[in-house]
């Protein structure tokens, strides 16, 4: 009997601590946030021409608002229609430092998205309206005004291909269109691929590999342009390169790419180059010594690609997992080898592990940066 009281004891001593962390003060609260007063920039009735350069940018900036607790508030700018309510804004930006500036420096290229949302044709003129929201938490309080903005849009298309293609004399497969290598999509109407270039040869792009496709081709290795009837592109370098496509803003780039890497992250160097074999795949074969440290074998390691730009400097990326966070050895999961461009060019971010068999083996890896799946490699 007296186990049994002591076990209901025991049961209401831990109920009402339960209880006891459900009080009020343990209740999260939305704190009250002022509405913006003011908008500085840009200012109202601003005209904006829209520039294809991946860094033109448009500043916007408010009045920080004052909170309830002290705390930090956070906020959006709101895009609509000339003359909307906002009630369904047709486009929302969070500001600079992830929502806590009073400021946010929105591309040209997030703008002519906008323009578009708005019903702005390709390179035409039409107004949007905006405002800023600001929280501390769930609920938005918007500024009391609203300003406008004049977009003059880019000439992006508007049928946006599914699918591009290369081919031609100058492209890897030549000229028959059935064995034309695919881009891969990396963003709506945005492309991209991983291939080869002979000098003095001419290629181009199609939406399909058969049949009658669109044309698609640039005269001045920027704007990407579509063909009544053929189009071709004649590069003056044999070499191997990212093009890019963007058919949201109708633009094209190329980057040479000039060295591909093992990159060891205890080195902090790379170990060997890999070759590059057509059509995305590059392949090398090195031996792999894991570096000892006091808690044992340092294997840690990643991809060095060296590029040249457009505008003929010299650059270094970094490939990476897809998986955030990576530090453990293969899973077994093909997911594992993923690949991606990193963010930024470091030593120990964005790695893999070798696994424990390739400690002072030969190792060869293949890498494919192919269109027609993920970005991966092997390690053999």
């Amino acid at each position: 009997m007296k186990t049994i009281l002591r076990n209901i004891s025991l049961l209401l001593s831990i109920a009402f601590a339960f209880s006891a962390c459900g009080t009020d003060d343990m209740n999260y609260k939305d704190a009250a946030v002022t509405p913006v007063k003011a908008l500085y920039e840009p200012t109202d009735n601003r005209s904006v021409k829209l520039l294809s350069s991946a860094s033109a940018s448009l500043y916007f900036e408010w009045e920080a608002v004052r909170v309830e607790d002290s705390g930090a508030a956070q906020y959006e700018v709101l895009f609509d229609k000339a003359g909307g309510d906002f009630s369904e804004p047709i486009y929302i930006v969070v500001s600079d430092n992830n929502g806590y500036t009073n400021a946010a420096t929105i591309t040209h290229k997030v703008l002519n998205k906008i323009a578009t949302k708005a019903g702005i044709a390709p390179g035409e003129t039409g107004d949007v309206i905006w405002k800023v929201a600001s929280s501390r938490g769930i609920n938005r309080v918007f500024s009391e005004a609203s300003r406008t903005l004049t977009i003059t849009s880019l000439s992006g298309f508007t049928e946006i291909p599914d699918e591009v293609f290369i081919t031609g004399e100058g492209s890897e497969t030549g000229t028959t269109l059935s064995d034309a290598l695919p881009f891969k999509l990396v963003g709506q109407g945005e492309f991209e691929i991983y291939t080869k270039l002979e000098a003095g040869k001419s290629y181009y792009f199609t939406d399909r590999n058969s049949g009658s496709p669109r044309i698609f081709y640039t005269d001045n290795n920027t704007s990407l342009k579509e063909a009544e009837e053929e189009g071709a592109i004649t590069p003056q370098k044999t070499g191997v390169y990212r093009i890019e496509l963007d058919f949201n803003v109708a633009t094209i780039s190329f980057t040479e790419i000039t060295k591909m890497s093992v990159f060891f992250s205890p080195s902090n160097a790379t170990i060997w180059d890999l070759e590059y074999k057509g059509k995305g795949i590059w392949e090398g074969t090195g031996k792999v010594e894991f570096k000892q440290e006091s808690w044992g074998r340092d294997q840690r390691y990643k991809f060095q690609m060296e590029t040249i730009n457009k505008g003929g400097d010299a650059e270094t990326a970094q490939w990476g997992p897809t998986i955030s966070g990576l530090d453990s050895a293969p899973t077994g999961s093909d997911d594992y080898f993923f690949m991606q461009l990193a963010p930024s060019v470091t030593q120990w971010d964005n790695k893999w592990k070798f696994a424990d068999q390739f400690d002072g083996a030969n190792t060869t890896i293949i890498i494919y940066l192919q269109g027609d799946g993920q970005y991966r490699h092997e390690v053999k």
